[in-house]
């Protein structure tokens, strides 16, 4: 982890940390804008998930779901990790040594590679030629990461 050290200091010294840093109003509206997108980028997700769990059904076919809901999961994400930088900047030191952040890190990226990888190409196909059971167990992980990956936000301020 001391290798990351450098770049931490670096963000810690940004001007987006210096303007973060010294409002009394812009860590908290940022943070909302964080939260509210992670709350789109979950529901969106999440709804596609219940789906492939059986839980809510639709007169939609789940490609027809994942090709309406994906622009809103992408925008969210976007939005999600500008606005998080901009978080992060202003604690990076703080940050640095935070096991919650570092392993929000970690799920965040495995998230991001799981949704744009197993999770689209499942959602995009013909549910009759994929196994239920894949199917399902693509839904429990997807949820399983996203939620560990809030989790792990909330945590960091309480560790």
């Amino acid at each position: 982890m001391e290798h990351f050290l450098p770049v931490f200091k670096w963000f810690s010294e940004s001007w987006a940390a210096h303007l973060v840093a010294g409002s009394n109003w812009l860590f908290p509206a940022i943070e909302a804008v964080h939260i509210v997108a992670l709350t789109v980028l979950v529901g969106a997700i999440f709804f596609m998930d219940l789906q492939m769990l059986g839980i809510v059904r639709r007169n939609t076919s789940l490609s027809k779901l994942a090709g309406d809901l994906d622009p809103w999961a992408f925008s969210s994400l976007i939005i999600i990790l500008g606005s998080g930088i901009l978080l992060f900047s202003s604690e990076a030191l703080k940050l640095y040594n935070s096991a919650p952040f570092q392993l929000k890190m970690v799920l965040l990226l495995l998230a991001i590679v799981f949704n744009f990888t197993i999770h689209r190409w499942v959602t995009g196909s013909d549910e009759e030629r994929i196994n239920p059971i894949l199917t399902r167990i693509t839904a429990v992980v997807s949820m399983g990461l996203w939620l560990s990956v809030g989790l792990c936000g909330r945590a960091i301020g309480f560790f």
